[in-house]
This record gives C-alpha cells, structure tokens and sequence, in this order.
C-alpha cells in the first residue's frame, strides 16, 4: 500500500470512478459510512454491522453494510440507503458528505436484485442505536482491511454446501460473500489513486 488511505484520497478515487448501473426488477442499497478512526483521526474507519440471528433469515448473523430493500415510497436508492442505515442502525445519513457510490452489484449469480453502494463520509464517528435486526457493529480501520492481516479464506456454509471463500476475518467474525467483495472494490479504487 502506497501512502495513507486518508479523506482526500478517498474522495479522489470515488470521484473518477465510473459507476455502473444494473437494471434488475428487485433493488437495493447499501451504506458504507467512513468516520475518522477513534485512535488516529487522520485515518479513515468503517462502519460494519452484525445481522441479528433470525429464524428462516438466509443472512441470519452475518456481517454486513447497513442497508436493505427499496421501497415504494423511497425517492430513489440513495433515499433507501439513508432510511435502511437510519433504522437499522439509528445513524441518520442527512448530514453526512455522499462521496459517492461503486458499481451496481448483484448478490448471487442468478438474482434478479441489485445493489447500489453508497459511500458517506461522516465527521466525527456517529452513536448508533441498534435496531432488532443488528445484534452489534464494529468499526474497522481502511488500513486495516488494505492490510493483508485480516485477509484470509474461510469455510462457509451456503444453502446447504460448504463453501470456501476469501474473507477478512476481524475478532473470529467472518466477512465475506457481497460484503466482502464491496470492501475489495472500495479498497482497489481507492488504492489506485496516489
């Protein structure tokens, strides 16, 4: 890794990304919200949350980006991601920067849903409320996940078949799966501008 990953050079990289847009019938929005890390303020942290563990939930405990389906009544998919991050997490995204957002993911091969990745600079690390759908967050350091320490590959278990598969690996929990892959993209962009 070349250089700190600081607010400028996030914003650098966010800016000259070309952001790619699927058209898919089910759509939804993600939040990955940056603050400045607790022990160092010129670096950057990030926002992750614990699904809560749920009955028939096929994410049931996993590590994720605030966010969820759109809805009806949202204005468009940056609403939904403001709205999902304010319920799940009580953190409201009006006053946070919008830095800007990664290319349209699809979560599985076969979906017909697409994710839309929003990316929110807030100043000082937001107090979080958690709501029945989030059992805990974590707020990771960038230059940790830039690190090769916290990459690793896990076994997980998917519909069934266990799977092994990249991950970061922070404290015994495992993200991986779209998580993952929106964290590498931000971090590859990112790690192109000097």
């Amino acid at each position: 890794m070349s250089g700190p990953i600081d607010l400028g050079r996030v914003r650098r990289a966010l800016a000259q990304a070309p952001s790619r847009e699927l058209e898919q019938p089910r759509r939804a929005a993600v939040a990955l919200v940056l603050a400045p890390n607790t022990a160092d303020q010129a670096t950057l942290s990030l926002l992750l949350v614990r699904r809560s563990e749920r009955e028939g939930d096929p994410w049931s405990g996993h590590m994720a980006l605030p966010g969820g389906h759109a809805h009806p009544e949202d204005a468009d998919l940056l609403h939904t991601a403001r709205r999902e991050t304010l319920e799940e997490v009580g953190v409201d995204l009006a006053g946070a920067e919008l830095l800007g957002r990664l290319d349209d993911v699809s979560p599985m091969r076969s979906s017909d849903m697409s994710v839309r990745p929003f990316v929110f600079w807030a100043t000082e690390r937001p107090s979080v409320t958690l709501s029945n759908e989030v059992a805990e967050v974590l707020w990771v350091p960038l230059h940790a996940l830039a690190s090769d320490t916290l990459r690793t590959t896990r076994d997980v278990e998917v519909r069934g078949s266990t799977l092994r598969v990249p991950a970061y690996v922070i404290d015994e929990r495992v993200v991986w799966g779209m998580t993952y892959h929106l964290l590498e993209r931000l971090l590859q962009q990112v790690l192109t501008v000097g």
